[in-house]
């Protein structure tokens, strides 16, 4: 489950920034201030349109990955509008293009009928994104929804659930449901940090979300964050993951594993009380194209080793490739086919 939002992706300048008040690296929800935005970036002649949305892009990559039709699902809310149109499309192997082979088995959204299809602005300045979030649509998924036998069903059947942090802020009640469900059935329950401000402003839902994760994921920068409103006293990353994966656990089914990437620096595992770095594949600048979906695309990645019972160091390993495609690429893109063995 996720917020499904269509990237509206372009090259910006720092002015831009500047003028809607937006950090660079950033992800954030709109505010009034920035609803102008979105006209502004669609009639720059660079600007694409992507279908994604954080959970939504690492299904795909998980699914692309993969190379199994219909080896994953998805739920979120769209709008009844040509965007959500479009999501459909992508999301039932239809889309504009081939790196939508095979998407998902299913992918049930809810259609609202009095809002537009979330968007996510997507401002690239120097290969760096930043992301502004118009929920929209989105934001209106329903409880009710996930109770429905058709869609429950898809839970009953999946063995591993990824949900990332930002659906805390539109059903922290489905997110409940489905990982208590995951720890009375033994499956393996996942989640992300996604955003410091996740950390900061929805503490108390991601803690209780957090209570049956046993994989957490998330940037330093998050990880640095979920800390400091913590009271803990360090920004060591290595710390930090140790830390996480030895909170409090519902279920004693699973270990916790903490996952914590650091851009070019090596990503941290804290597993089992000890924690392990990996590095990562390091690409010249000249290669960069758009960090947009690399978070994205590392989940992904290591998902679609995971769910085949792959050695933690294999999962790793499908992360880092898995981002290194994404990141010289527009959006969260990729070939035809995975190239990884």
């Amino acid at each position: 489950m996720g917020n499904p939002l269509l990237d509206i992706s372009a090259v910006v300048d720092e002015a831009f920034l500047a003028k809607y008040d937006i950090k660079p690296g950033n992800a954030i929800l709109a505010e009034e201030k920035h609803l102008p935005m979105y006209d502004e970036l669609s009639s720059k002649e660079n600007v694409e349109y992507i279908a994604g949305g954080s959970t939504q892009n690492s299904i795909r990559v998980a699914q692309w990955m993969l190379q199994i039709p219909g080896a994953t699902s998805y739920m979120g809310c769209i709008g009844k509008d040509k965007f959500g149109e479009e999501m459909k499309k992508d999301a039932q192997a239809a889309g504009v293009n081939a790196s939508y082979k095979f998407l998902f088995t299913f992918a049930h959204y809810y259609e609202d009928d009095n809002a537009p299809t979330g968007t996510c602005a997507v401002c690239i300045v120097g290969g760096e994104r930043s992301l502004v979030a118009n929920l929209s649509a989105a934001n209106c998924y329903r409880f009710e929804h996930l109770k429905r036998p058709e869609n429950w069903a898809l839970v009953e059947r999946a063995k591993y659930i990824y949900i990332a942090g930002f659906f805390l802020t539109v059903s922290p009640d489905s997110i409940q449901l489905v990982a208590e469900h995951a720890a009375a059935t033994n499956k393996v329950f996942m989640m992300n940090l996604s955003a410091p401000f996740i950390c900061e402003f929805f503490r108390d839902a991601q803690e209780k979300a957090l209570l049956y994760a046993d994989y957490i994921f998330g940037n330093e920068t998050e990880a640095r964050t979920f800390a400091k409103v913590r009271g803990w006293e360090t920004e060591n990353t290595e710390e930090i993951a140790l830390r996480i994966s030895q909170l409090p656990k519902a279920s004693g089914a699973h270990r916790r594993i903490t996952v914590i990437t650091q851009g070019c620096d090596p990503v941290v595992v804290a597993d089992d009380g000890k924690v392990k770095t990996f590095p990562v594949i390091l690409l010249p600048k000249e290669k960069l194209v758009d960090t947009n979906g690399a978070g994205d695309a590392f989940v992904g990645g290591f998902l679609s080793q995971l769910v085949q019972e792959r050695s933690i160091d294999e999962c790793v390993r499908a992360a880092c490739y898995a981002a290194n495609v994404v990141i010289q690429r527009s959006g969260c893109t990729y070939p035809e086919k995975p190239d990884f063995n």
